[in-house]
């Protein structure tokens, strides 16, 4: 489930109207592009875009078209489009808003870095990791000649490259990047700035991927010590750090601990930035899988349905997040039985995702895996395998043969092979996952363990009783070290 990322967010552009403007245009362009920001974080997506484009024809009417005032105007009205899954409208917004700065202000100026991290920000989100990259190395580059290695914008840019790695499942590149924007972020700042948390925050959510919980909760909590003390126990931070930690402790089937956490931070959420915004549905989201991994099937759906409306309304019927939760609902339908109520789901959720983000992209892959797993629990083997393939196809392009949604692939069409006792495809299969898992994620994963006993299983299956036995033991030995 998505976890909240909080230094990752677009930089807001948010300059001094100049004297250049006449004195009334230039307040008024300065008050609508506060307003513009304000409605912006608090999830008002469209009329934050009405207010920006409004800033900008100000802009543009007083100063040209080719004004630093009018590059921020551009970036300020290409973030609530590219929040709202609407990346083609955005993506021409950042690219002149960056022509405008390298032109004005010079191609190493800390703006056209700001401004390269957005665009390469939009291009993550579309899964363009090969765009997104060399833009953040660009950031980097100029913001540690222009400002010195220790600055804390280096840091940003080092933390937001180190997620770009994580999303490809280069967690040894992402590593020493997120210990090096801590270490700037905690000299430049102090031991308790947000900043920091922040960093700590992210670092425990790669660790957290890696299956090293112990790494990974006491980062969370000194993370959520920091943001309480600095912002107050009710700051939408502190949801954020308290969905977090939550979600580690239901990865680990600590679900008597991650409850109160999930609802704390609804409530903060909720009160914070009302009962419509994102990360409110967000927070729905995570708790209706928390009760659907228990089997609290009717505690759930309610969630998930309030989730679903939310994003419907604000993002609008054909945003990435909506899929997302149409696919959880559908998901939450299979495990029932209720296969009619799940199918349509998902084809809806498969077409939002690939009109919104190509057909090629992670989060398309998901939704054919999930749509695989449907026909699977139906026994429609032969419809299950085409999706599957394509789900393992697409993964392997985006994220490189060896990322461990890679091995998740190729342990779920090894699965579909298992049940059809086609054990010679599927055991090649078998192998290549664990091999990834075991490379990408250590020995001690648990979802090493996982390949491990459907290793065993097939093994046992061949008449390869010693061979099981001694992968049975090494999958309990790991899950025993998560216990």
């Amino acid at each position: 489930m998505k976890l909240l990322l909080t230094i990752g967010m677009a930089a807001l552009l948010l300059l001094p109207a100049t004297s250049v403007f006449a004195e009334g245009a230039g307040i008024e362009w300065d008050i609508l592009s506060q307003e513009a920001v304000s409605l912006y974080q608090n999830g008002q997506y469209d009329r934050a875009a009405t207010v920006a484009k409004k800033a900008l024809e100000i802009a543009e009417k007083a100063l040209g078209p080719d004004h630093p005032d009018v590059a921020t105007s551009l970036n300020n009205l290409a973030l609530p489009y590219a929040s709202r899954g609407q990346y083609e409208q955005a993506e021409p917004l950042y690219l002149r808003s960056l022509a405008i700065w390298e032109k004005t202000l010079g191609p190493d100026d800390p703006s056209v870095a700001a401004s390269l991290n957005n665009l390469a920000m939009l291009y993550v989100s579309q899964g363009q990791y090969d765009k997104a990259e060399p833009l953040y190395q660009r950031s980097l580059a100029i913001r540690e000649k222009a400002l010195g290695p220790e600055h804390p914008s280096v840091a940003t840019s080092l933390n937001n490259l180190a997620l770009l790695y994580v999303s490809q499942g280069q967690y040894d590149k992402a590593e020493p990047l997120y210990k090096r924007a801590q270490a700037i972020w905690e000299k430049s700042l102090g031991p308790n700035h947000t900043d920091l948390a922040a960093s700590l925050n992210n670092l425990a959510m790669l660790y957290d991927t890696q299956g090293r919980y112990a790494q990974a909760e006491p980062l969370y909590k000194r993370a959520l010590a920091i943001w309480g003390k600095a912002l107050g126990p009710n700051h939408p931070s502190v949801a954020t750090s308290l969905n977090n930690l939550a979600e580690l402790y239901r990865t680990q089937g600590l679900y008597a601990q991650a409850e109160p956490l999930y609802k704390r931070a609804q409530a903060i959420w909720e009160k914070a930035l009302g009962p419509n915004h994102p990360d409110v549905a967000t927070s729905l989201n995570n708790r209706a899988e928390l009760y659907r991994v228990q089997g609290l099937y009717a505690q759930a759906e309610p969630l998930h349905r309030r989730a679903l409306a939310i994003r419907e309304k604000v993002l609008g019927p054909n945003h990435p997040d909506v899929a997302t939760s149409l696919n959880n609902l559908a998901e939450l339908y299979r495990v029932q039985g209720q296969h009619t109520q799940a199918e349509p789901l998902y084809k809806r959720a498969l077409a939002i995702k690939e009109k919104a983000l190509g057909p090629d992209h992670p989060s398309v892959a998901t939704t054919l895996n999930s749509l695989a797993l449907l026909y699977v629990s139906r026994e429609q083997y032969d419809k299950a395998e085409p999706f599957y393939k394509r789900a393992l196809a697409i993964k392997e392009k985006a994220l490189g043969p060896d990322h461990p949604d890679v091995a998740t692939s190729l342990n779920n069409l090894a699965l579909l092979y298992d049940a059809q006792k086609q054990y010679a495809q599927a055991e090649p299969l078998y192998k290549r996952s664990l091999a990834i898992r075991e490379k990408a994620l250590g020995l001690n994963h648990p979802s090493v363990a996982a390949s491990l006993e459907n290793m065993a299983a097939l093994y046992r299956k061949t008449n390869r009783e010693k061979a099981a036995e001694a992968l049975e033991k090494r999958a309990e030995n790991v899950r025993a070290r998560h216990r």
